[in-house]
Parts: C-alpha cells; sequence; structure tokens
C-alpha cells in the first residue's frame, strides 16, 4: 500500500506541471478612471453616442449601422492604418452607460481577443468621472505567446488606448476642445 500511494503522489508530481500549462491563457482586465470638471451630461454628449468617435486621438473615422440600440455596429478606422469593427451590446442613455465588444480587428493592430469593454460616467455637480473597463484575452491563444501577442502587450496596448482617450475627453469636457 505504501509504494501504490508513493507511485501516485511520484505520479501526480510529474503530470501536475504539464496540467498547469496546458491550459491557456487567462482573462486580462484594465479599468482606468480620470475626474473632469464638468457636470455628467455634458461629459456623456462627448461619449455617449456610439457611432461617434471622434473624441478619441487615435480614430481618423467612424461608420456604423444601428445608432444606439443593442446590436448597432461600428467600424473605428485609426490614423496610421488598421480597422477595429464592434458591436453595442448595452446603451443606457439615463445611466450614462454603454457596453460594447471587438468582433474583428487584426492582432497586429490591437494584440487581444474576445475583448468586451464598458466606458460610463457618474458625476454630481460639475464634477464627473468616466470609467473605461475592459475584459479581454492575449493575441496569442495558445503557451508560449511571442512577446508582442502577450498579457503584458495586451494590457499595455488596452492601457494605452483608454489613457488616450480619456485624456482627451477631460480636455473635450474641460476647455471645449
Amino acid at each position: 500500500m505504501i509504494r501504490f500511494v508513493a507511485l501516485t503522489v511520484a505520479a501526480a508530481a510529474v503530470l501536475l506541471p504539464a496540467v498547469a500549462e496546458a491550459h491557456g491563457p487567462s482573462r486580462q482586465k484594465v479599468s482606468k478612471s480620470v475626474e473632469i470638471n464638468a457636470p455628467a451630461d455634458k461629459v456623456w454628449k462627448i461619449i455617449g453616442n456610439f457611432q461617434d468617435m471622434s473624441w478619441h486621438p487615435a480614430v481618423e473615422k467612424t461608420e456604423g449601422s444601428g445608432g444606439n440600440d443593442a446590436g448597432a455596429k461600428r467600424k473605428l478606422t485609426l490614423k496610421g492604418g488598421g480597422t477595429i469593427e464592434e458591436a453595442l451590446t448595452k446603451h443606457d442613455a439615463t445611466g450614462y452607460s454603454l457596453s460594447y465588444e471587438i468582433t474583428n480587428v487584426d492582432v497586429k493592430v490591437l494584440p487581444v481577443t474576445n475583448y468586451s469593454s464598458t466606458l460610463s460616467v457618474s458625476g454630481e455637480g460639475g464634477k464627473s468621472t468616466v470609467t473605461w473597463r475592459g475584459a479581454f484575452y492575449r493575441g496569442y491563444m495558445n503557451n508560449d505567446p511571442p512577446p508582442e501577442l502577450s498579457d503584458e502587450a495586451a494590457v499595455k496596448a488596452v492601457t494605452g488606448v483608454y489613457d488616450g482617450g480619456l485624456a482627451a475627453v477631460k480636455k473635450a469636457a474641460e476647455t471645449g476642445g
């Protein structure tokens, strides 16, 4: 019996590392916020239309259909090249929140897969907070990703998108441009 237990423990020690490595990537998350010296309704007027992402400095053009209804589509053409296609999953104009997912993107443009996000505004009086949250997997779904498609690369890219967009919203809301 002791020999059986010893063999079982030895087998587990050999097999467990292989099982741990086989599970693949884990879902990554980024959440960024910015405080803005402007009322929430003014900020929402800037970012609340799913069909208009002209407020983001990386976006050259937005084309879409479906308005702000769930299932609406948009195609973002980026400055410097590349496109991202997205679908609106939820739009709450009274709650100042919209949620969407990426339906098509080349991982060379944005190194993520299975990306979903929520952009929301909260505030009181003349101050508001914009929060942009996203969850996604890295661009390479198998083990041992190349550096440009790793978890770190995905988090860095999404963080850059959020930081650039939130800074632009703050500027637009506080200065009008």
